[in-house]
């Protein structure tokens, strides 16, 4: 009685009792649909039972009378072809889910492959519009073209007046040693009559 009373708690859920089914692996019975499915669903299969019925149909009506298992009316036929029916309509429903989840699988990941990409090709649109900018702040091979020929031309201009400057010092030397007055010519600070005249030197 004790130990019935032991065995019996309120606190414990109770073992379940009655049939237990076997389990079934839902992955290998549904590849297993898939193959049944893919298999009905081709030319062979169809060509192959055309001929099995063919066969039935023939030694049914043409064999000797206590030979024939399946006499006219075919019921037999007819409950073998009803029972495959039954069974592959639920085996194609079957496949089929598992196709449509697949395919379900495969869209979302093209959808998060797009959106990647599309992130991306705007990066790369941002990143070659921000390019654009700088390199308009950049100076052009026309632009250095161009400097580079004005500061040609004023170097140009400057070693001519070097050159004049130098011509004039050596004819007022020339002058200086000879004896003669300097002539009064307009004086400007670029050929340097300031710095080199006698009269104006401190």
């Amino acid at each position: 009685m004790a130990d019935q009373r032991r065995t019996e708690r309120l606190d414990q859920p109770r073992a379940p009792r009655g049939l237990r089914l076997p389990r079934i692996d839902a992955e290998t019975f549904g590849r297993w649909s898939e193959g049944i499915a893919r298999g009905m669903g081709t030319a062979n299969f169809i060509v192959y039972m055309t001929l099995v019925i063919a066969a039935w149909f023939a030694w049914n009506t043409l064999a000797p009378a206590d030979l024939r298992f399946d006499p006219y009316t075919f019921t037999f036929l007819t409950l073998v072809l009803s029972l495959q029916a039954s069974y592959a309509a639920p085996l194609i429903l079957l496949a089929q889910n598992r196709q449509a989840d697949r395919d379900r699988i495969a869209l979302e990941e093209d959808r998060r492959r797009a959106t990647m990409q599309k992130a991306d090709t705007e990066y790369l649109a941002r990143e070659i519009a921000a390019l654009r900018i700088a390199m308009g702040e950049v100076a052009t091979r026309d632009f250095l073209r161009s400097e580079l020929t004005r500061l040609a031309e004023e170097l140009d201009e400057a070693a001519e007046r070097r050159r004049k400057l130098e011509r004039r010092q050596q004819e007022r030397e020339v002058r200086r040693q000879a004896g003669a007055e300097p002539l009064d010519e307009p004086r400007d600070d670029l050929d340097g009559d300031f710095a080199h005249d006698g009269r104006f030197e401190s």
